[in-house]
């Protein structure tokens, strides 16, 4: 372990190399050209010979393995992967994954960890400046949903903290509160913690996805004629299908009339605080009680970082989660136990997320990845709309791009009986076209009253508006005889 750290550090000392030799590598296993190589999956198990034996293999035979590896999978951080809300690489991000792995440690104890207890500390504070909290709280969870479980946790033992040794017996029946386009996480959360799937009452959404604040003050009070008790409200900075942002101020004042938790989930759309032009979409974040941000979705930091910020400075995130094992948190330790960070989460072990952001801000500064928002990520949406000639679903608020694809044979006959459900065919066929030739991926799904239609996410620092023309060109391509 010694010599592989010594020998990462000589290579590290240039980046630049370091970076290059790993893109390099990975260039040699797979064409740029193609996103994806297709396969079904009968054919790809039997390629990819996944069977564990007695006896290992050669090295020769084990790099062949890498190649299959890379070779059929799908290259997320090629220009023309539009497919999640993840795409692309930042370079010292990357390095910082590497040097994670290597150094292979858990995130609990500062005897373990002592860098990156401290190192955690420092970028939650600075994450948490940015929301506008001069104090507070904080941990790295694996991945958003994880980070929106928290945040209901944390908001039900605030108003409930019997709960953590009673359990759910000697609650009331609870009500959380959330747009129709939230993301399905709210509803795992209140199933994982006994809150059950039918306390979550939707609220209300305008034709933009935004959540209608009036209709949440009514939903409050129905649940409450129903006999529930309110506590948990979940807004939502950058929703996954539309990139909506709810409006956080309002929503605000009836939390604080209400008295109830407000949490914002801003794993998607959080990045846009880095952002002087584009920082007033989360308006009113600042009067949040928590906050839910994902570094690797905007930032492309590289899955997963994930953080839960909260405005809380009494420790409840330790409170709620402790356990006190004796092994691992004892409190005569030589040092401050203060900096042992272990307990606030529910996991024991926990990776390291911190040093990748660390180290990309640390190259490239807040300028920098405000410019990164600015220039290499809204500027994309709107060349796209300057160029469209598909159907919009709405102006995008964001950079998510929702259209449809009209192909020829339904061009004009918008009236027809026929017509969406004609329509909703048009996506799929597309998708799988695109995917079978590997020449892009983009994600499609039907929402609420509207059939299939596509959702294109521009994120990448890598997209060119060549990209983006080659993008609609193609769809055209693959739809044309439909």
């Amino acid at each position: 372990m010694f010599f592989a750290v010594q020998a990462f550090w000589v290579v590290l000392s240039n980046i630049p190399v370091l970076c290059c030799i790993l893109m390099g590598c990975l260039c040699l296993f797979y064409p740029w050209s193609q996103v994806c190589e297709w396969r079904e999956p009968e054919e790809l198990a039997a390629l990819l010979d996944l069977e564990l034996r007695e006896n290992g293999e050669p090295q020769h035979q084990l790099l062949q393995r890498i190649r299959d590896v890379a070779k059929y999978s799908v290259k997320t951080n090629h220009p023309r992967f539009f497919n999640q809300l993840f795409a692309g690489v930042d370079y010292h991000a990357l390095t910082g994954r590497f040097l994670t792995e290597a150094l292979n440690t858990s995130q609990y104890t500062y005897e373990v960890a002592p860098v990156f207890v401290l190192m955690e500390d420092e970028v939650l504070s600075k994450l948490r400046s940015l929301v506008g909290w001069a104090e507070g709280d904080g941990i790295f969870c694996p991945g958003g949903t994880m980070s929106n479980m928290y945040a209901m946790n944390v908001a039900r033992y605030r108003a409930f903290p019997e709960v953590k040794l009673k359990g759910m017996w000697s609650l009331p029946r609870l009500a959380v509160f959330t747009s129709q386009q939230s993301h399905y996480s709210v509803m795992k959360a209140a199933a994982f913690q006994g809150i059950g799937t039918e306390n979550v009452f939707k609220v209300k959404v305008d034709d933009r996805g935004c959540m209608i604040p009036e209709d949440l003050g009514e939903t409050i009070e129905l649940a409450k004629s129903q006999g529930a008790v309110p506590f948990f409200v979940h807004a939502t900075s950058g929703t996954t299908v539309q990139g909506a942002f709810d409006p956080l101020e309002p929503i605000a004042d009836i939390c604080d009339r209400q008295g109830l938790w407000m949490h914002v989930d801003a794993a998607w759309g959080g990045s846009v605080l880095f952002s002087k032009e584009h920082k007033h979409l989360m308006r009113g974040v600042e009067r949040a009680d928590s906050v839910t941000w994902n570094p690797h979705k905007m930032m492309l930091t590289g899955l997963q970082c994930s953080a839960i910020l909260l405005k809380d400075t009494t420790h409840l995130l330790k409170h709620c989660h402790s356990a006190d094992a004796k092994y691992l948190f004892q409190q005569d330790k030589f040092y401050d136990t203060s900096l042992d960070t272990g307990d606030k989460s529910i996991q024991c072990g926990r990776k390291v997320d911190c040093l990748k952001l660390w180290l990309m801000w640390k190259a490239v500064g807040s300028k920098g990845l405000e410019e990164r928002v600015d220039r290499k990520t809204f500027s994309s949406p709107i060349y796209l709309t300057y160029v469209f000639r598909f159907c919009s679903v709405e102006q995008p608020l964001f950079v998510n791009v929702c259209f449809w694809f009209i192909p020829p044979s339904l061009r004009g006959k918008e009236n027809s009986p026929d017509y969406n459900d004609r329509l909703s065919k048009v996506a799929p066929v597309i998708k799988e076209r695109m995917m079978k030739q590997g020449t892009m991926m983009l994600g499609y799904q039907p929402q609420g009253g509207r059939v299939n239609f596509f959702r294109m996410i521009v994120i990448s620092p890598q997209l060119s508006h060549q990209d983006m023309t080659f993008c609609l060109n193609e769809i055209e391509r693959l739809g044309n005889d439909l």
